[in-house]
């Protein structure tokens, strides 16, 4: 007796392990098939899912349609069609029949849909209305954003998460609708009319998530497609995937490959507005001491160029007394020599004696002296008016003087002399300089042209 033959004898599968496994293994293999073929043995029972096969000149395979997607079907097959159809390659396992469960099918060849798709694109594209010309520009920055999709689909999810990651400070409205199936158009010509009449949103994106031909036909049909056009929101269109293109897709202003791509272009990086903004606030406080150091110097050179009328008036007062004092030497030298002159004369005529002579000359010279004294009166008159003058116009032109007459000289410990009240806010500190002390006030309003009449 061979005991090592039953040994080595490996594990036997049931048959329902193997369908299991077989099973597992086709629908691993194909996760997603196009098949075109020929429609027989069609049948539809009272549950409403179709069973049929699809067989060419050498072979043929089972399928099955349930009810939840042949009833997004147009029109209902026949035998002999020629059909295409997409869906999973699996195995039942009861029967042991290699089958597949069917997720769309149309007639074969361009297919109905698409058909229809390409009939309504010719005829919007001679309409004009996929001309660049006609299109709005979408808001680099937009005041708030509209949403037109399903509010438990992928889409809102998407977009709301890249609104919050670029820019959590824009509001986005959503305008519920449904975005597959029966009815689906007329919702979203709906909530796009009724974001037109709510007026909040500066932009509406219109789209929702990936899907096949079908799902995303709502998006293809001619009313949603003239509902976008006639918008007057600048719109932005995000159905599907980047290879998915919709209808809508070509009459909205701006086209997005998807939702979180149409959230992408219209949310500004919030945190490069940051750095720019801390980039341009630096440059202008470099800017500003700039200026405030070449004010300061210009104020230092004003400052050194302006003279003390003090000192001008001292200057004037130091040269009308030398002039004072060469007058009296020249005065006196010739009062030394007419009283020399007067000397010699009184020699002569003593030498001569002339009594009458003597009178004559003592005469003249008595009204020598006398003009002498006139002049010399009249030229002190002279200088004098003239050094009065002078002090007038130089206290005319004085600052000092200009601050004895009522006027004020005002500044701020920034600005030490504020020439427009432009240059002052309220709540600002100042410091007027008067003709006798200082003042210190606080700014209450501005008015930088005249002041309104008071009572007004």
């Amino acid at each position: 007796m061979d005991i090592t033959a039953n040994t080595s004898r490996p594990r036997a599968l049931s048959v329902s392990e193997l369908n299991h496994q077989v099973r597992h293994l086709l629908e691993v293999s194909f996760l997603q098939v196009w098949v075109e073929g020929e429609l027989s043995s069609f049948s539809r029972p009272s549950s409403g899912h179709w069973y049929f096969t699809l067989k060419d000149a050498k072979s043929q395979i089972r399928c099955a349609m349930f009810r939840g997607n042949n009833q997004r079907v147009s029109k209902t097959p026949k035998e002999g069609d020629q059909i295409l159809i997409r869906g999973k390659v699996t195995l039942y396992e009861a029967r042991g029949d290699y089958q597949i469960i069917v997720e769309s099918l149309e007639p074969a060849g361009l297919g109905a849909l698409q058909q229809a798709f390409e009939a309504l694109k010719k005829k919007l594209q001679a309409e004009g209305l996929f001309e660049a010309e006609r299109k709005k520009p979408v808001p680099t920055v937009p005041r708030h954003i509209g949403v037109v999709t399903s509010p438990t689909g992928a889409a809102i999810h998407d977009i709301l998460t890249v609104l919050k990651r670029r820019c959590p400070g824009i509001p986005v409205t959503l305008y519920p609708t449904s975005v597959q199936g029966a009815g689906a158009a007329d919702e979203i010509v709906d909530a796009i009319r009724k974001a037109e009449r709510h007026g909040v949103a500066d932009v509406l994106i219109i789209g929702r998530g990936g899907g096949s031909l079908e799902d995303l036909w709502p998006f293809n049909e001619e009313k949603v497609a003239r509902a976008i056009a006639e918008c007057r929101l600048p719109t932005v269109s995000a159905v599907g995937h980047e290879v998915d293109f919709s209808i809508a897709d070509f009459v909205a202003d701006f086209r997005a490959p998807t939702p979180s791509a149409a959230a992408e272009h219209l949310a500004p990086d919030q945190s490069a507005w940051l750095r720019t903004l801390d980039q341009q606030l630096h440059r202008l406080e470099s800017i500003i001491q700039r200026i405030l150091r070449n004010m300061g110097q210009q104020l230092g050179h004003l400052g050194q160029r302006l003279r003390d009328p003090r000192r001008e008036l001292q200057a004037y007062q130091q040269r009308l007394d030398e002039q004072e004092i060469r007058l009296l030497s020249t005065m006196r030298q010739r009062l030394a020599r007419v009283e020399q002159q007067l000397q010699q004369n009184r020699q002569r005529l003593s030498a001569q004696s002339p009594q009458r002579m003597l009178n004559e000359r003592l005469e003249r010279t008595g009204q020598l002296g006398e003009r002498l004294q006139r002049a010399l009166h009249w030229r002190l008159g002279e200088q004098r008016e003239r050094l009065a003058h002078a002090g007038q116009a130089l206290q005319l032109v004085s600052p000092l003087a200009t601050l004895d007459r009522g006027y004020a000289i005002v500044g701020t410990a920034e600005k030490p002399v504020v020439r427009r009240a432009s240059d002052l806010y309220a709540g600002d500190s100042i410091t007027a300089r008067l003709g006798q002390g200082h003042v210190e006030a606080l700014v209450t309003a501005v008015y930088p042209e005249d002041p309104p009449a008071r009572g007004d």
